[in-house]
Parts: C-alpha cells; structure tokens; sequence
C-alpha cells in the first residue's frame, strides 16, 4: 500500500471515527439546543430546578423502545410526583417521531405525554457517549442518565438494544438518589422506599441520636442501620 493510500485511509477513518466521549458520575451534563415533538428546548434551561431522566432508543418503530415509550407516559406522573422531567432520545428526524408516537398511543394504550428528541446527525447522542461502536456504529445503546437540579449525573445505566429497561427499578434508584441526597444515609441491596436504610461512615456515633432519632441498631461499627428519616 501507497503512502498516499495510507494516508487516504487514515483521514478517511479520522472522518468517521466516533468520538469517545465518556461521561462519569458527577459531570455537568452536556447542555444542548433540540428539537422536540414539544418544541425547541434548551436542555439546562428545560430541566429548571427539576431532577432529569435522559434515555436513548436505537430507532423508532423498533418494538422494545415502543413498549419503553408507552411505559414511561404510564409513569410519567410517579417521575412528576418526584420533581422529574422525563425525556427520550432517538436518532430518527422529528416527523418520523410524530408518527410513530401514534403507534405507541394505539399499541400501548397509552398517550405519550413528554418530548422525544430528533437527532437525526448524532450530535447529542455524541456528546452523551450513546453510541457503542462495538454494540453498533450508527444507533444507540439503551443508555439512562439520572440528573439532579444541579445538572449533575447521579446514575447511568447501559442496556443492550435488546433488553428493555426496568422502569420501575429506574424510579427506585431516584428514590434513593433523592433520599441519600438529603439526609446522611445510604441504601443497602434491593432497598424499597420504606425500608430501613444504613447510616453512612461520615456520620459521627455521637451524632447519631440527635440525627436520628427514630434510633438505630449497630450490626458492626460501620454498619448502622436506622428506619428511613422522612417518613
């Protein structure tokens, strides 16, 4: 092979290389400027003082990711209940998604009631790491960002195009999310809201009392369990 070829090859590679952007627990979530079957929004300024939940679809008229869609307008007021806005993604143009919200209406009994995305050049599903090149090179993973008021990640979740997402573990990890936020505490496996919650190192023995005052049971020093503080 030529150097000219060579080069030829890598700038044709550079061209359609996908950009490896990774985002952790704790970032400031990308904003960015959208249409939606909503209308246009400017993401930070749409979140507002609201918790977030950002999910991807791989395309529309895909089966999985209309059970999803249907699901989630079924939610949508446990997510209002809890200071959240919901919002979908998919790399399909807008009017694909006018349309296929009418499926999702008929098929799932259901009206969708929260603005899907149209990002038909990849440009957020870039800047949000949404494309796995090894899972597909053009459409997106099932991924799920949780973010707070503060526009910071809390979770993220990856599914395959595959399995559909468990929406009611979604709203048990924002439960948690918003819990733990507030008072100084964490959740152990498989917590359900209502369940007793362990008390985190930071948290001095000798301000226990004073911070919980519904008591607390010390399995080992560094495992203190007390009932959940806001109910």
């Amino acid at each position: 092979m030529s150097a000219q070829t060579n080069t030829n090859a890598a700038a044709s590679t550079a061209q359609t290389a996908i950009p490896n952007v990774i985002l952790r627990l704790g970032d400031i979530a990308p904003n960015f400027t959208a249409e939606t079957t909503q209308g246009p929004i400017d993401f930070h300024a749409w979140l507002g003082d609201s918790w977030g939940v950002l999910f991807s679809h791989p395309a529309d008229y895909t089966p999985v990711c209309t059970t999803e869609l249907g699901t989630t307008a079924k939610y949508k007021n446990q997510f209002d209940e809890r200071n959240v806005k919901v919002i979908a993604l998919s790399v399909d143009p807008l009017e694909k998604h006018h349309a296929w919200i009418n499926d999702i209406n008929e098929t799932q009994h259901t009206t969708v009631n929260f603005p899907l995305i149209a990002d038909p050049d990849r440009q957020i599903a870039f800047l949000y790491g949404m494309i796995h090149p090894n899972a597909s090179e053009n459409a997106t993973v099932r991924s799920v960002f949780v973010i707070g008021p503060d526009k910071k990640i809390k979770l993220t979740i990856n599914y395959p195009a595959s399995t559909g997402r468990n929406f009611l573990e979604i709203l048990r990890a924002i439960d948690s999310l918003q819990l733990t936020a507030n008072y100084g505490v964490a959740t152990p496996a498989n917590w359900q809201h209502g369940d007793d919650v362990v008390i985190v190192p930071a948290v001095a023995d000798a301000d226990v009392p004073a911070r919980f005052p519904k008591g607390a049971t010390y399995l080992k020093p560094y495992l203190r369990i007390t009932p959940q503080p806001n109910l």
